[in-house]
């Protein structure tokens, strides 16, 4: 009787919003976790790609590697995203001791 009745009302009753996909988290996510966007992530994560999904990692802290990006808009063809420094810190070239500076390596540095 009422699976007979939600056949007759079609799809025209139902909300025009999609649900949220089955495997998002209806809380914040933990590192690990799916996502879609940062603001799905816990305080202190960040939403990124890891292969071909996204999940939540961890932002980064002073000393960490981080990834500079010259181009805008290469962010997005990373198959490893990392999440940006924390508040305060920024992606500066890892200076080293000694007269030839040839390291490439980006770290999170204070202002």
């Amino acid at each position: 009787h009422g699976a007979a009745e939600l056949d007759e009302l079609g799809t025209e009753a139902l909300p025009r919003r999609t649900p949220a996909p089955a495997w998002l988290p209806t809380a914040k996510g933990e590192e690990g976790d799916f996502c879609l966007r940062s603001s799905d992530c816990a305080a202190g994560l960040c939403c990124a790609r890891h292969f071909w999904s996204k999940i939540c990692k961890p932002v980064l802290r002073e000393g960490q590697v981080c990834t500079r990006h010259r181009r805008k808009g290469t962010h997005s063809l990373e198959i490893f995203q990392r999440c940006q420094c924390a508040e305060g810190l920024s992606c500066r070239l890892q200076r080293e001791h000694g007269p030839t500076d040839t390291s490439r390596l980006h770290t999170c540095q204070r202002h």
